[in-house]
């Protein structure tokens, strides 16, 4: 089934992803792109029901008739760039920027995914395409590491670095950086919904999977290079895990979060589970593509550890 999941979630997510600049203006319409292929990818690598992969692809199918580009919106039919260049282009570009903690990880969580649907279709894109997707991941280049924070601010975070006495184990592959982002996702003893918290959070499930991406594609030397920013968001997470709006109010520094913070909408289904897509995801947008990328990062993660039912639970409350 998943052969003929149309790769066209593939070509049309990565059409979304190159064009988001100069469609919106902004970084940010490119999630669309990103959940299309985080999508086809889930569907790949995880075993669900047939009406369960059905609603999947419906659900993904339906964020590209809404989200995704005319025709007359894509790039003048030429040559495509051998796969072997544009792999070559869109590293060089990562290089330049996944040292950095830049929007909470994008530009890694772009050129990874990016990069996953390029090997797959053995090649995609022109050479001007593969110039607007250097180019998104160029513009991160001395941007801020985020917008909101816990416990924080964003002043605090540019000088954030870990150190040994955060006990992070060592990293050197997937299957550790995984282990450690489900130790994370379970220490936390409240999630509240904020864009500073619940969604951050989920944040680090893609942002460190991306780097796991760059790793199984070839990529080490990226992988490396991205792990020290990759914890000094983890870092700056740590200091809201233990929030208990009961007992103090955290700090808050946020365009879009008030305070006082609700408790995050708990999820009863599980997204390998059909009746979690029998929820309206279009109403809420598809929650901007996260509502396939969050799974797609947390099942990966899971098969690389053992999430204990800390983990599982608090990952209900990522994805409500």
């Amino acid at each position: 089934m998943v052969a003929s999941l149309d790769r066209r979630l593939l070509e049309d997510g990565l059409a979304i992803i190159v064009s988001s600049r100069e469609r919106t203006g902004d970084l940010w319409h490119a999630h669309y792109g990103a959940g299309a292929i985080a999508a086809y990818f889930w569907l790949r690598e995880n075993r669900l029901t047939a009406l369960a992969a059905g609603s999947v692809t419906a659900e993904a199918k339906a964020m590209l008739r809404q989200h995704g580009i005319s025709p007359g919106q894509t790039s003048p039919i030429g040559e495509m760039m051998p796969r072997e260049d544009a792999e070559a282009c869109i590293t060089d570009a990562l290089d330049r920027t996944i040292g950095e903690l830049h929007w909470v990880g994008h530009q890694a969580i772009y050129g990874a995914i990016s990069l996953k649907a390029i090997r797959e279709l053995d090649g995609w894109g022109t050479a001007e395409d593969i110039g607007r997707l250097v180019e998104l991941i160029d513009s991160f280049d001395r941007t801020i590491p985020g917008r909101s924070w816990m416990n924080t601010t964003m002043k605090e975070i540019r000088s954030l670095k870990p150190e040994n006495s955060d006990g992070f184990p060592e990293i050197e592959d997937p299957t550790q950086l995984s282990r450690l982002i489900l130790d994370e996702l379970g220490a936390f003893q409240t999630i509240y919904h904020a864009e500073a918290h619940h969604d951050l959070i989920g944040h680090m499930l893609t942002y460190g999977h991306a780097l796991n991406i760059l790793y199984e594609l070839g990529y080490p030397a990226l992988f490396h290079k991205g792990i020290p920013p990759f914890l000094t968001m983890v870092k700056a997470l740590r200091l809201s895990r233990d929030v208990d709006i009961e007992q103090e109010m955290p700090t808050l520094q946020s365009p879009v979060d008030l305070l006082p913070l609700e408790r995050a909408e708990r999820s009863v289904a599980l997204p390998h589970e059909l009746e979690y897509w029998l929820t309206d995801r279009r109403s809420r947008d598809w929650n901007g593509g996260h509502v396939f990328k969050f799974p797609f990062s947390f099942y990966h993660h899971a098969k690389n550890g053992e999430p204990i039912p800390e983990t599982w639970e608090n990952f209900r409350y990522i994805i409500a």
